[in-house]
């Protein structure tokens, strides 16, 4: 979180914690400012040129879903024959993980696009929406996890422990594969972050499936194999929901993680001479990597409009990791004099 005005200790850590992803953007973009009409646009990469981290991630991506969607066939088969419900759950969900995969991958592609004259900020919004989708898929899957849980506890089946602990420990050697591939990339990308759960769920499920197994084959226990589905499914609601959280987050254009409009304008205005007061500061995020701000920004008569507003947009980049401000600036001019509402009108005749 964004701290209160005067704890600098954690407002330098919070500052740090955004440092890796300010760096890449400013590696990536450039800064375009008005002339001299007091309004101007801090640009950072946002949409500019940052192909390069796109590519790869959609190369990670593809990579990852060509492996679950190969492993997914195996699994189901290994899951009939065996009769493991923890195979057949994490075949169903490597099944919706594999359509994930490929819905995320397109969506990476579709944000490589430059902007246009119609959508001035991309595509970037395409991958988060995929995110979102991403996050309720995986709702979907607990739910269905646990309702065949039920049903096997309810109605206990023969599982073969010897092929269900062949097959789960195949799908977690190709699930820690697919989890290294794409825990390489952009960790602040939000459609990767969902990418990671859905692999992480797969990963969950191969171990609780060689457990189950092993249970199986020394003791007998059958019940065993529902009860440890279950507890993924718990893991994999709890992650679910934080894709859906911050992605709704955005796409309903909430204020960043962890900005507080009324923190950031008393910083503004303590630390940048000339500033008098912030109005209408508003912030909205693009996609994970890309916070937007835009403000009015009261200026003392002395002052220099063009470096006061220069100072904004830096310091907004620095300590808060927005990168593209557009700054609106106001010449402060005498206080207007207040009349009362009582006060008598005069006729103009």
């Amino acid at each position: 979180m964004i701290p209160p005005a005067g704890h600098d200790g954690e407002a330098e850590a919070a500052a740090l914690r955004c440092e890796p992803n300010r760096r890449a953007r400013a590696e990536d973009g450039h800064r375009s400012d008005g002339a001299e009409d007091g309004h101007s646009h801090g640009h950072g990469p946002g949409g500019h040129s940052h192909g390069h981290h796109h590519a790869a991630n959609a190369r990670a991506l593809g990579t990852v879903a060509v492996l679950t969607g190969g492993f997914m066939v195996v699994e189901a088969v290994g899951g009939i024959v065996s009769g493991s419900l923890a195979l057949l759950a994490d075949a169903g969900h490597m099944l919706t993980d594999f359509a994930a995969l490929v819905m995320a991958w397109i969506a990476v592609r579709i944000a490589r696009r430059p902007a246009d004259a119609r959508r001035t900020y991309g595509f970037d919004r395409v991958s988060v929406l995929a995110a979102f989708v991403n996050g309720l898929a995986l709702f979907l899957i607990a739910i269905w996890i646990t309702y065949e849980a039920w049903h096997r506890l309810t109605e206990p089946a023969p599982v073969l422990g010897g092929l269900m602990l062949a097959v789960a420990v195949a799908g977690l050697v190709v699930n820690i594969a697919g989890f290294w591939i794409l825990t390489r990339g952009e960790s602040a990308n939000l459609n990767i972050r969902a990418a990671v759960l859905h692999v992480a769920g797969d990963l969950l499920g191969s171990l609780a499936a060689i457990i189950a197994a092993l249970v199986i084959l020394w003791t007998g226990w059958t019940p065993i194999d529902p009860i440890l589905s279950v507890l993924v499914s718990v893991l994999i609601l709890r992650s679910a929901y934080h894709v859906v959280r911050d992605s709704a987050r955005i796409l309903l254009e909430a204020s960043p993680s962890g900005f507080d409009p009324e923190t950031v304008a008393a910083d503004l205005t303590r630390e940048i001479p000339g500033l008098v007061a912030v109005r209408h500061l508003h912030a909205w995020s693009i996609s994970e990597e890309r916070p937007m701000a835009t403000l009015e920004a009261v200026v003392a008569a002395d002052a220099d409009p063009a470096a006061t507003r220069e100072a904004i947009k830096h310091r907004l980049a620095e300590r808060f990791a927005v990168d593209h401000a557009t700054v609106e600036i106001h010449i402060e001019t005498e206080a207007p004099i207040e009349v009362p509402d009582d006060a008598p009108v005069s006729d103009p005749d």
